[in-house]
């Protein structure tokens, strides 16, 4: 595959107007995904010692943007995504500072975790938000899937630049700067978002007379897509943890959140050569075939016992990331109503951020019981637990409507009637 044949596509995306300055601008207000539960490690850690409390301040954050994200996103389907997100945003940016500072001060414990609730309430799902606008401004279906591809490179761009950012910085700097930095980062790229309303979605008015938009975002492929998520985001979260105690133990910490961007380098990397690439079977199988792909490949933590070993699993499993993210978007995609498909695909997200909050305090624990390279096992055993779910989904998924091959565009809607 040559060079031409895997930009081209991706270029052609950006002739869609103001495509650049939303997608630009969503990509800045992502970079605290992976710098705000990292950050929120490194700053809790450095102060008390403990990564068991680490962890389970950073599955706070997750969890409360886990449960509130999708509220979001119902609101933005029905009022227009300007004005709700600079609500959000400025929440966000007031909250997030608060928690650096009760965290610095020494204030009472149960306060950062309340602080650190209120801060990851408050952010809402960017990604969707941007995926949305993509939906809007294109037709084709291939072309869509490009968009969905394009976008999970954004994401690991972010968890190439984010972790070793985040980790210079608290390592280096100080340990509350790596957590600011995402902060302020975020918001500003939120506001920007925000103030491109030429490219929002279309705003669908609910009709009373009609089924409730909720049962649209919360269909069965939705539900199989964001429960196979949970594990997934265990696997996210528990790698965070796990990584910085493994460097920690040999001890170069400054190192952690390089070794976190290999991960990301290698979905990146299989992120651009499946957005365009035309793949035989229905969006079900590709879903299915990336997901028990990512579980095989995730097993090889279990060999890891040196962090050159750890560099080598890491990218290996990388590849694996994007392609399993796309597909179940891509499929959440052709079987929701456009009336609610930010929140469908805040949903996903929610069930990746779910996962990460598990991930995160049971990480935690075990580095604490057990020891970095022991605890290895989390990721592993998650893992192979998105395989099983995936597969149990299965007969669900595929009561769904066919897809042709090739084409990512169902023949039969299944939320055809289904309006609001």
């Amino acid at each position: 595959m040559s060079p031409r044949s895997v930009f081209g596509p991706y270029a052609r995306l950006f002739a869609v107007p103001g495509s650049v300055a939303f997608s630009f601008a969503g990509w800045v207000a992502r970079l605290p995904i992976p710098m705000l539960g990292l950050g929120a490690v490194l700053l809790v850690a450095g102060e008390t010692g403990s990564y068991g409390l680490a962890g389970a301040v950073s599955g706070t954050l997750a969890l409360s943007f886990s449960v509130a994200s999708p509220q979001w996103a119902r609101a933005m389907d029905r009022r227009g995504q300007g004005a709700v997100l600079r609500v959000a945003m400025t929440v966000y940016l007031v909250s997030g500072v608060a928690f650096v500072a009760a965290v610095t001060a020494g204030a009472p414990r149960w306060s950062w975790f309340v602080l650190a609730a209120l801060c990851g309430a408050s952010g809402p799902n960017i990604g969707s938000l941007v995926r949305a606008r993509w939906v809007a401004a294109l037709d084709d279906a291939g072309r869509r899937q490009t968009a969905f591809a394009l976008e999970a490179v954004v994401d690991e761009v972010v968890f190439v630049v984010g972790p070793p950012l985040v980790t210079l910085l608290a390592t280096l700097v100080a340990p509350p700067v790596g957590f600011l930095t995402g902060i302020v980062l975020g918001s500003a790229g939120g506001f920007w978002l925000a103030g491109q309303r030429a490219t929002e979605p279309t705003l669908h008015v609910p009709d009373p007379g009609t089924p409730s938009r909720r049962w649209a975002a919360l269909n069965a492929t939705v539900l199989v897509v964001s429960a196979a998520y949970v594990a997934v985001g265990v696997v996210f979260g528990a790698v965070d943890v796990v990584v910085v105690g493994f460097a920690d133990a040999e001890g170069v910490t400054a190192l952690a959140g390089l070794v976190l961007a290999v991960f990301a380098g290698g979905s990146l990397v299989a992120g651009l050569v499946y957005g365009v690439a035309r793949l035989p079977g229905t969006l079900v199988s590709r879903f299915l075939a990336t997901a028990v792909a990512f579980g095989l490949a995730v097993q090889l933590l279990w060999g890891v016992g040196s962090l050159p070993v750890l560099v080598g699993v890491g990218f290996l499993a990388g590849l694996t990331i994007a392609p399993v993210l796309v597909s179940g978007t891509s499929l959440v995609e052709s079987r929701v109503s456009r009336a609610a498909l930010t929140e469908a695909l805040s949903w996903t997200t929610t069930g990746l951020t779910l996962g990460v909050t598990a991930g995160s305090a049971l990480a935690g624990a075990a580095v604490d019981a057990w020891g970095a390279e022991t605890a290895f096992a989390v990721p592993a055993l998650a893992a192979a637990g998105a395989v099983l779910l995936a597969l149990a989904g299965a007969p669900l998924l595929r009561r769904g409507p066919r897809v042709p091959a090739g084409t990512g565009q169902p023949v039969a809607r299944v939320d055809d009637g289904v309006k609001g």
